[in-house]
């Protein structure tokens, strides 16, 4: 997807909250009811597809789906067409994290499942500099990825694929190649500006720079697969990654997930809007989103 993409529509996902609560941002939503909010104001602003997490990742997945649908249900009941995917939750086994997919799918209140092919060290510099001291390691062992991509295969779901580091992209690419991936799948490419715990530089993930940029431009060239770029930890718009990406037929991600101190969601999206409108693009709906991602339909 690096070429003849100069004036298709740009695909907006927004991403909520994530480990963005109000304490943090008095605009981050964290109940369902703010959730709900939040989303139909940025899908009524131009975002296709919408992320949220939840302020309880560790209950078993039935009541984990419940919460999630306590806000998604509002959000379909106002836009049917909407792009809805929630994270992994917290437990002691993939089914505890992940089940929650499996009752979500069944409402039929998401079209795309997250899948995070690896693992990180969440790691990261206290403001002297110090790496802090802290064992935080996000664990997905390849059987886990394995597992996440069955799942979207037999719930008919986009593939929603997260990419911390290289070697993340590596396999996934690796499905690619062996026909393995489902349809739907989008690719999202994230560049680490701040860490996630003191704000410090992170020890993990490449920086917003053109070379990051171009070593997964290159990784990418033989792939059919629709991609995206954020910044974590920072903005999006005020980076070159964003114009970057458009120039080479890329989509954008945006919300208080990423840049915990932007004004709101919904100012978000909208500064997105004008970034692309700026630029001679438009964003897609979320039917055209749709299009361009493959979904398989509901």
């Amino acid at each position: 997807m690096l070429a003849g993409m100069s004036k298709s529509p740009v695909l907006l996902e927004v991403a909520l909250n994530g480990i963005t609560g109000p304490e943090r941002n008095p605009a981050a939503p964290r109940l369902p009811a703010e959730l709900a909010r939040d989303a139909i104001a940025c899908l009524d602003a131009g975002a296709a597809i919408v992320h949220t997490h939840t302020h309880e990742p560790a209950l078993p997945p039935e009541q984990g789906a419940a919460l999630y649908l306590a806000a998604y249900r509002p959000i379909l009941d106002a836009r049917p067409d909407a792009i809805l995917y929630p994270t992994i939750g917290l437990g002691a086994s993939f089914d505890d994290r992940y089940g929650h997919h499996d009752h979500l799918a069944e409402a039929g209140a998401i079209r795309q499942g997250l899948v995070d092919p690896g693992s990180v060290n969440f790691g990261e510099s206290a403001p002297d500099g110090r790496p802090l001291d802290v064992d935080f390691v996000y664990r997905n062992g390849p059987r886990d990825v394995a597992a996440m991509v069955e799942r979207c295969r037999r719930h008919r779901l986009g593939p929603s694929v997260a990419i911390f580091e290289p070697g993340w992209l590596r396999a996934i690419l690796a499905y690619e190649r062996a026909g393995l991936l489902p349809p739907g799948a989008l690719v999202k490419l994230y560049f680490l500006e701040r860490g996630y715990l003191a704000g410090g530089a992170p020890h993990f993930g490449v920086p917003p720079i053109r070379e990051a940029f171009d070593l997964y431009l290159a990784m990418l060239r033989d792939s059919k697969l629709p991609w995206a770029v954020a910044v974590l930890g920072g903005s999006l718009l005020d980076s070159e990654i964003a114009a970057w990406a458009l120039e080479h037929g890329g989509h954008l991600r945006v919300g208080l997930e990423d840049h915990p101190d932007a004004k709101s969601n919904r100012d978000e999206v909208e500064r997105a809007r004008a970034f692309v409108e700026s630029r001679g693009r438009r964003l897609a709906t979320t039917a055209e989103a749709a299009e361009i991602l493959a979904l398989p339909r509901r």
